[in-house]
């Protein structure tokens, strides 16, 4: 058989293993080029252990070290899937993929193992083999994981090198970019190393997942050194401040989109009438509802019903592929979409591969006739609110969950931070899946202000979005700095005052001092 042909055969398994990587975090508040080493001996009692779960196993010491390494990657990434290089004598190191989905520390030791097994059958292909095959254009690994601590050399697009010498004992070593990671970050990540080999072979048929890798002093600092101020929230929900806003002041604009503005009044009675719909179909507490429209008012009415009914909100654009829609409601658990004409095209394809999905749309809900009182469902603080889910830049989109008062204490923080106040007009910019669209969207809500949702072909003209916050009297502005730069290099040739904008704040990228 020749060459060509061998690899062929053997490459195709090795796709999935070439699929999204696992990020170092940079930790580094210094980053400078470089190579840095860290290295501790394992004690020989652990040494002793770990060889014995190996023996206990029919498993090599490898699979046990491999393990504990795929531990820390995980606490690292918060993924279960996670991926790493493997160094195979001479070879280039060649990507590998682990699973860490709660089970035993066992478990998780032979699936390990069996992947290691089969990783090292295939280790005769050369690596340039794996990358002819259509590979993706992110980095395979940013960690390699090296058993038999061989040359120890950071290859380019390496962040962190772990390997593992046996002498009198194991000595852990590990090789980083000082851009990436510092002395006491690589200290620190060398002694997660170490705690999961402590934790797995003390009781190998413990639930690994339960087990944390952080010291006592480590835990301490992130629950309570890291916190900010404490706040006192109200012992109510965002859609109970609003209500209690809409009672207040039910005539004062709340917010505004294109030509159509709506009042506090009409907003929240539109928001009660979707909502009762909601539970007319049965909506239980904490069940999902997909929303796909565009940002305009009916997503607004959409999102409060949904926090009225007791519901969680689930936002995906109405452009997003089929494929991506129809993974998001699966992962999700949705059962229920609201939508708008015209809003639904992508959304109808990405049903057809589902079963057990409803969809509503908004205007012949409202036209069903509902009270427009508030529901007065119990919701309550622990109650899950929505879920956004990640791009999937990295991998699998993951969908990040927030309770009520979490979500709450962020609105907040916003308030607090950007002296959101009851004359302010807020601009809603941020796309629907982004979490900071939601802040946007309800913020000024909370203290009697009003939102001005930005249509996206405004955003992408310049001259036609600085006439909208000036027509619109914007008084707080977020955007992303690559924007702002946009924004303040056409104000430089086209010179105009903002009277009303008095906040301005930037999210999403790096912002350079040169724009500042």
């Amino acid at each position: 058989m020749s060459h060509e042909v061998r690899a062929g055969a053997v490459t195709r398994p090795w796709r999935c293993e070439m699929s999204g990587f696992t990020v170092v975090p940079r930790w580094t508040l210094n980053p400078v080029p470089g190579i840095g080493e860290h290295e501790v001996w394992i004690p020989a009692e652990l040494t002793a252990a770990s060889q014995r779960l190996a023996n206990d196993s029919a498993l090599p010491v490898s699979s046990v070290l491999l393990t504990a390494h795929a531990k820390v990657l995980g606490a690292l990434s918060g993924e279960h899937e996670v991926c790493t290089g493997y160094a195979v004598d001479a070879h280039p190191p060649l990507p590998m993929r682990m699973t860490l989905r709660p089970r035993s520390w066992r478990e998780v030791l032979r699936g390990i193992a069996r992947a290691e097994s089969d990783l090292l059958a295939h280790s005769d292909v050369p690596v340039d083999d794996h990358r002819r095959a259509p590979a993706p254009a992110e980095p395979l690994f940013e960690t390699v994981f090296d058993p038999s601590a061989g040359s120890g050399e950071l290859a380019e697009g390496t962040a962190l090198r772990v390997s593992f010498e046996q002498r009198d004992g194991f000595q852990l070593r590990l090789r980083y970019r000082t851009e990436v990671l510092d002395a006491t970050c690589a200290a620190r990540i060398a002694g997660y190393h170490v705690t999961a080999l402590s934790l797995m072979t003390a009781d190998p048929e413990a639930e690994h997942a339960r087990a944390s890798l952080l010291s006592a002093e480590e835990l301490h600092c992130q629950l309570h050194g890291l916190a900010g101020p404490l706040r006192m929230l109200p012992d109510r929900r965002t859609h109970q401040l609003f209500e209690e806003r809409a009672r207040a002041h039910p005539d004062a604009v709340a917010a505004v989109h294109g030509n159509r503005q709506l009042t506090y009044r009409t907003l929240n009675a539109r928001a009660n009438q979707l909502a009762r719909a909601l539970l007319k179909r049965g909506l239980a507490r904490e069940s999902v509802v997909g929303v796909a429209t565009e940002r305009n008012l009916d997503w607004m009415t959409a999102v409060l019903a949904i926090f009225k009914a007791g519901g969680a909100y689930l936002p995906f654009e109405p452009h997003f592929p089929a494929e991506r829609i129809a993974r998001m409601l699966s992962r999700a658990g949705c059962r229920l979409v609201l939508t708008e004409r015209g809003s639904n095209a992508m959304l109808d394809r990405a049903l057809e591969s589902l079963s057990g999905v409803e969809t509503l749309l908004i205007d012949a809900a409202l036209a069903e006739g509902h009270a427009e009182t508030d529901p007065d469902v119990n919701v309550w603080p622990q109650q899950l609110s929505y879920i956004f889910f990640t791009s999937g830049s990295t991998g699998e989109p993951k969908g990040a969950m927030c309770e009520h008062d979490g979500m709450l204490n962020h609105l907040f923080a916003k308030i607090d931070d950007l002296g959101i106040a009851e004359r302010d007009v807020l601009a809603q910019t941020a796309p629907q899946c982004f979490d900071i669209s939601l802040w946007q969207l309800l913020a000024a809500l909370l203290v009697g202000g009003r939102t001005l949702l930005v249509e996206q072909e405004v955003i992408l003209d310049a001259k036609r979005f600085i006439d909208k916050i000036v027509k619109g009297r914007v008084s707080v502005l977020q955007v992303v700095p690559s924007y702002l730069e946009v924004l303040v290099s056409y104000l430089e040739q086209h010179p105009r005052e903002l009277p009303h904008l008095r906040r301005v704040s930037v999210t999403g990228e790096v912002l350079k001092k040169e724009l500042v």
